[in-house]
Protein backbone atom coordinates (compact mmCIF):
# COMPACT_ATOMS: atom_id res chain seq x y z
CA UNK A 1 0.00 0.00 0.00
CA UNK A 2 1.57 3.36 -1.04
CA UNK A 3 1.80 5.83 1.61
CA UNK A 4 2.92 9.02 2.17
CA UNK A 5 3.97 10.78 5.15
CA UNK A 6 4.90 14.19 6.05
CA UNK A 7 7.40 15.64 8.72
CA UNK A 8 8.77 19.36 9.65
CA UNK A 9 5.59 20.99 10.83
CA UNK A 10 5.74 23.16 13.80
CA UNK A 11 5.42 26.57 15.21
CA UNK A 12 7.31 29.13 14.05
CA UNK A 13 7.63 33.12 14.57
CA UNK A 14 6.56 35.58 11.73
CA UNK A 15 9.40 36.01 9.40
CA UNK A 16 10.98 32.43 10.18
CA UNK A 17 11.25 29.09 7.89
CA UNK A 18 10.38 25.69 7.99
CA UNK A 19 11.23 22.78 5.61
CA UNK A 20 8.84 20.31 5.42
CA UNK A 21 9.43 16.77 3.90
CA UNK A 22 7.25 13.94 2.46
CA UNK A 23 8.21 10.26 2.21
CA UNK A 24 6.61 7.92 -0.04
CA UNK A 25 6.69 4.43 1.01
CA UNK A 26 5.29 1.09 -0.95
CA UNK A 27 5.29 2.46 -4.35
CA UNK A 28 6.91 0.89 -7.22
CA UNK A 29 6.29 3.98 -9.63
CA UNK A 30 7.26 7.35 -9.87
CA UNK A 31 5.05 10.33 -8.92
CA UNK A 32 4.58 12.00 -12.54
CA UNK A 33 4.00 15.25 -10.07
CA UNK A 34 4.45 15.78 -6.07
CA UNK A 35 3.50 18.88 -4.27
CA UNK A 36 1.97 20.59 -1.54
CA UNK A 37 -1.36 21.80 -0.80
CA UNK A 38 -3.18 23.43 2.17
CA UNK A 39 -6.47 23.61 3.36
CA UNK A 40 -8.00 26.69 5.24
CA UNK A 41 -10.55 25.74 7.82
CA UNK A 42 -13.76 25.80 5.68
CA UNK A 43 -12.45 26.23 2.46
CA UNK A 44 -11.22 24.00 0.07
CA UNK A 45 -7.72 22.32 -0.35
CA UNK A 46 -5.37 24.77 -2.28
CA UNK A 47 -2.55 24.83 -4.02
CA UNK A 48 0.75 25.68 -2.67
CA UNK A 49 3.90 24.23 -5.22
CA UNK A 50 3.38 21.24 -7.50
CA UNK A 51 6.98 20.11 -9.45
CA UNK A 52 6.88 17.62 -12.18
CA UNK A 53 9.39 14.73 -12.80
CA UNK A 54 10.45 17.26 -15.71
CA UNK A 55 11.24 20.08 -12.99
CA UNK A 56 8.75 22.56 -14.25
CA UNK A 57 7.36 23.62 -10.92
CA UNK A 58 3.60 25.55 -10.54
CA UNK A 59 3.31 28.12 -6.87
CA UNK A 60 1.01 29.90 -5.78
CA UNK A 61 0.68 33.40 -6.20
CA UNK A 62 0.76 34.05 -2.62
CA UNK A 63 3.52 32.00 -1.82
CA UNK A 64 6.19 32.83 -4.83
CA UNK A 65 9.46 34.07 -3.98
CA UNK A 66 8.84 32.76 -0.35
CA UNK A 67 8.81 28.78 -1.02
CA UNK A 68 10.49 26.36 -2.80
CA UNK A 69 9.64 22.90 -3.77
CA UNK A 70 12.66 20.53 -4.54
CA UNK A 71 12.13 16.82 -5.00
CA UNK A 72 14.46 13.27 -5.37
CA UNK A 73 12.29 11.70 -8.20
CA UNK A 74 13.83 8.27 -7.84
CA UNK A 75 12.90 7.97 -3.88
CA UNK A 76 9.16 9.66 -4.48
CA UNK A 77 10.18 12.35 -2.06
CA UNK A 78 9.36 15.68 -1.69
CA UNK A 79 10.31 18.93 -0.07
CA UNK A 80 8.97 22.27 0.73
CA UNK A 81 11.48 25.09 1.92
CA UNK A 82 9.45 28.01 3.49
CA UNK A 83 11.17 31.39 4.52
CA UNK A 84 9.63 35.01 5.58
CA UNK A 85 6.66 32.68 6.60
CA UNK A 86 3.21 35.14 7.28
CA UNK A 87 0.92 34.42 9.91
CA UNK A 88 -1.48 33.49 6.69
CA UNK A 89 0.83 30.83 6.04
CA UNK A 90 -0.50 28.92 9.25
CA UNK A 91 -2.59 25.76 8.20
CA UNK A 92 -2.36 21.73 7.70
CA UNK A 93 0.03 21.12 4.76
CA UNK A 94 -0.67 18.06 2.94
CA UNK A 95 1.64 15.79 0.55
CA UNK A 96 0.60 15.04 -3.25
CA UNK A 97 1.67 12.39 -5.39
CA UNK A 98 0.05 12.04 -8.65
CA UNK A 99 0.70 8.95 -10.46
CA UNK A 100 -0.84 9.05 -14.41
CA UNK A 101 -2.79 6.12 -15.61
CA UNK A 102 -4.74 5.44 -18.72
CA UNK A 103 -7.57 5.76 -17.05
CA UNK A 104 -6.45 9.52 -15.93
CA UNK A 105 -4.88 10.98 -12.75
CA UNK A 106 -4.77 8.96 -9.47
CA UNK A 107 -3.86 11.19 -6.55
CA UNK A 108 -2.70 9.93 -3.00
CA UNK A 109 -2.40 12.13 0.27
CA UNK A 110 -0.38 12.56 2.96
CA UNK A 111 -1.93 12.98 6.30
CA UNK A 112 -1.10 16.54 6.99
CA UNK A 113 1.13 18.47 8.96
CA UNK A 114 0.34 21.49 11.30
CA UNK A 115 2.26 24.60 10.29
CA UNK A 116 1.82 27.65 12.66
CA UNK A 117 2.89 30.79 12.18
CA UNK A 118 2.75 33.20 15.07
CA UNK A 119 4.42 35.50 17.87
Amino acid sequence: QVQLVESGGGLVQPGGALRLSCVTSGSDFTFATMGWYRQPPGNRRELVATMHTSGNTNYADSVKGRFTISRDNAKNTVYLQMNNLKPEDTDVYYCNGRRMEWSGPVDYWGQGTQVTVSS
